[in-house]
């Protein structure tokens, strides 16, 4: 498996989330990064789907989070906070420290890991007209443990600048896979896939 951040031993999430770089000009930031980012993950667990449901999101919790959390916050972000937060924040340095805190919620001595489902899935609103007149889209491919509950690992992609079997055999890359199972859709059945994958060793795909 990937190793974790030698800064981010414990299992909650909020030690990850302070473990990614806060990209921002230092001068006139007053809100945290990963107060932000957690913010963010709650909201968007709350059905948040804009940055106005953010920030309404947490001004009505703001009160609640910073006596939970211990920090002194005057006010709670606002949507333009969010904004040039995101606009700034690392995407990548985000996903690997969700997969990360994910995959130390899974016990040292568990049996189940055996085999993995690969999936992938189209984002929804993200569909842009292409100037050969079709759509292009951001697509997520997810390995998820139907035995334990959890998706290990899962990144983004643009359909328009990468394909789904490029992505799995880079995501399969990342893990120590030996001995595992990977179910995947047909598509990926193809023999050049099994001929250039860099996956360390799993059983079948």
């Amino acid at each position: 498996m990937p190793q974790i951040a030698s800064d981010a031993t414990d299992l909650d999430l909020i030690t990850y989330l302070r473990a990614i770089p806060d990209a921002r000009m230092r001068r006139g930031v007053r809100i945290p990064a990963w107060y932000l980012l957690l913010v963010a993950v709650l909201g968007i667990l709350s059905r948040c789907e804009s940055l106005r449901d953010l920030e309404r999101f947490a001004r009505r919790h703001h009160a609640v989070l910073i006596e939970a959390l211990g920090i002194e916050l005057r006010r709670p972000p606002s949507d333009s906070a969010f904004r040039y937060f995101f606009l700034q924040v690392d995407v990548t340095a985000v996903c690997d420290a969700i997969r990360d805190w994910t995959i130390a919620q899974i016990p040292d001595d568990a049996a189940d890991l055996d085999q993995l489902v690969c999936d992938g899935k189209t984002l929804r609103g993200s569909a842009e007209p292409t100037a050969g007149g079709g759509s292009a889209f951001i697509a997520q491919v997810t390995l998820y443990s139907a035995a334990l509950g959890v998706a290990i690992a899962q990144t983004c992609y643009a359909t328009g600048e990468d394909h789904e079997r490029a992505v799995l055999r880079r995501l399969l890359g990342e893990l120590d896979l030996g001995g595992v199972l990977v179910q995947a859709d047909a598509l990926h059945t193809q023999k050049p896939f099994f001929g250039s994958s860099r996956s360390r060793e799993p059983t079948s795909c």
